[in-house]
């Protein structure tokens, strides 16, 4: 029998009713019809054909024009949590004995404006089961009620972003957030401070200002500002005797002309007592003093940085030819020696477009190891060569991300601004942490400076890691040569393995420890790891 006779002998013989086709199809989402929907694509009309047979994400119709509502999905509306059981639309329409829910207030894209003293969090991004900057902040804003309870349980439905993401440990006196919140909270008059009060003390809100919806704190920011600050004892030269001592004075050749380092009566070893010990030591070395010859070649060789390079020997999980790795610093700057307390500081204020994950670390490690060891500042050029070297961080106590720019959304509100006023809804007005400048320098001074002072003071942390790198004798450091070139026994060739790699402590990841004898008893390494490429970009800012 002809296949469609059949099929209509079928047809009749249930009353009109096509007996194969199931009540409730799931098609696939692009045959355009939701799944649980009575509608069905005919694959062999034209594509136009069935247009008016699909059905939205809601199970709606595209066009209801002439037909009958029959209350199916009433009250149902998206990006509720499912295991909310006062979310609307639960089990069909509502009830009278239903408990009214709270009326939904208006969303809007803002930017917040934030500082915070790092130690103790887990970096910035917010992270499932760890404290975080974001984590902290986003808590307290559900609390204020900045964010609703209908989306206090996943910070994409307000789209959370952030211009910079800092490392575990690191400080912000100015970083930004950006998401959609509610601004105008019934009973709360100032919902910056109504956020504040949920807080801890070391993490505030400085201000938010309304932004264009399609705002990303990320692609929107030009530039950042950070600082690094470090105790100037670290200039002072191996110690003679020790581990690194050796293997760069081995390296001293007839092509190596003896390093200045590397002479006996360098003024601060030759002064060293016979029954010295490291606490000695370090007491010493915080009443030293960097020379006027010293900071000059400290901003020679930070020069070095400026310009635009290929940074792949700066950060970690980058190949030499990606070009992910071409970062331009705007500016780079020194500053004058202070001494505070007995141990003179010294900072560096790094201005770039972007930096990648342990970028302004391995920089700055480079900066003080060339310098301390005399090392021409020309190895910096010969590290954005294609050559890979193991360049290790400095600790995360001393760095400090000022604030991020966004001088070209700034001038592009200002146009958009320019026929409007304050008080009308489409003004936008500019991204400016200069506003906040005093609250944030009170807020730097004592849960920031003071902080990283005292941590300093007590633990020695900056010393600890200088002992690490003295007492190593393997050949990752031999590019600290007269020559300021990368001999070959440095370079670091992938899938090889190295007799005497050098490992970066992780305790030198924390800014804070729970007694003074954590810095020295915590040895653990971090291991040589692969890194996922796809989320590296994540952790740039």
């Amino acid at each position: 029998m002809d296949p469609n006779t059949f099929a209509g002998l079928k047809r009749l013989s249930a009353g009109g009713i096509d007996i194969d086709q199931p009540k409730r199809l799931k098609t696939d989402s692009h045959d355009g019809a939701a799944e649980g929907t009575n509608s069905r694509v005919d694959p062999a009309l034209p594509k136009e054909k069935n247009i008016s047979r699909r059905r939205d994400a809601a199970g709606w119709a595209k066009s209801r024009k002439g037909k009958e509502k029959d209350g199916k999905n009433t009250g149902r509306r998206r990006g509720l949590r499912q295991d909310d059981p006062m979310s609307e639309g639960q089990g069909g329409s509502h009830t009278e004995d239903q408990t009214e829910k709270a009326p939904r207030l208006p969303k809007r894209q803002c930017a917040l404006l934030i500082g915070y003293c790092g130690t103790g969090c887990n970096g910035m991004q917010i992270q499932r089961d760890v404290r975080t900057i974001e984590g902290v902040l986003f808590e307290a804003m559900v609390k204020a009620g900045a964010v609703s309870q209908d989306n206090a349980n996943d910070p994409s439905k307000v789209n959370l972003g952030r211009a910079a993401r800092t490392d575990a440990g690191v400080h912000a006196a100015g970083n930004l957030v950006s998401l959609k919140m509610i601004t105008a909270v019934p009973g709360v008059p100032d919902i910056v401070a109504h956020i504040n009060a949920e807080l801890p003390s070391e993490i505030r809100v400085w201000g938010y200002v309304r932004v264009q919806n399609s705002f990303s704190a990320r692609l929107a920011c030009d530039s950042r500002k950070y600082t690094y600050f470090f105790p100037t004892y670290l200039l002072i030269p191996p110690e003679p005797g020790g581990k690194l001592y050796q293997i760069l004075h081995q390296q001293a050749t007839s092509d190596f002309p003896t390093l200045p380092f590397l002479e006996d009566s360098h003024s601060f070893w030759s002064e060293n007592e016979i029954s010295s010990t490291r606490e000695s030591d370090l007491r010493r070395k915080r009443n030293w003093r960097i020379s006027t010859d010293q900071v000059t070649l400290l901003r020679e060789s930070i020069k070095k940085f400026e310009g635009t390079h290929n940074f792949h020997n700066f950060t970690v999980g980058r190949d030499f030819s990606d070009r992910s790795n071409q970062r331009h610093m705007k500016k780079i700057e020194v500053s004058d020696p202070a001494v505070y307390g007995d141990t003179e500081w010294i900072s560096v204020v790094l201005h770039g477009q972007s930096f990648m994950l342990h970028q302004m670390r391995k920089m700055m490690s480079a900066l003080v190891l060339s310098c301390r060891t005399g090392t021409p500042p020309e190895v910096i050029d010969e590290m954005y060569g294609p050559r890979v070297v193991n360049v290790p961080k400095m600790p995360s106590l001393g760095l400090l991300l000022e604030h991020p720019i966004f001088g070209s959304y700034n001038d592009k509100v200002t146009k958009v601004n320019e026929n409007l006023q304050p008080t009308d809804a489409e003004y936008r007005p500019p991204i400016d942490f200069d506003i906040h400048r005093d609250a944030m320098n009170n807020f730097k001074q004592k849960h920031i400076y003071d902080n990283m002072r005292a941590i300093e003071d007590r633990d020695g942390v900056f010393d600890a890691w200088m002992h690490t790198i003295d007492s190593y004798g393997g050949n990752d450091l031999l590019y600290l040569n007269p020559k300021g070139i990368i001999p070959a026994a440095a370079v670091i060739k992938i899938g090889e393995k190295r007799t005497k790699p050098l490992k970066d402590k992780k305790r030198f990841d924390a800014t804070g420890f729970t007694d003074t004898s954590k810095v020295d008893t915590f040895e653990e390494e971090e291991e040589d790891t692969v890194v996922d490429k796809a989320r590296l970009a994540e952790t740039e800012g």
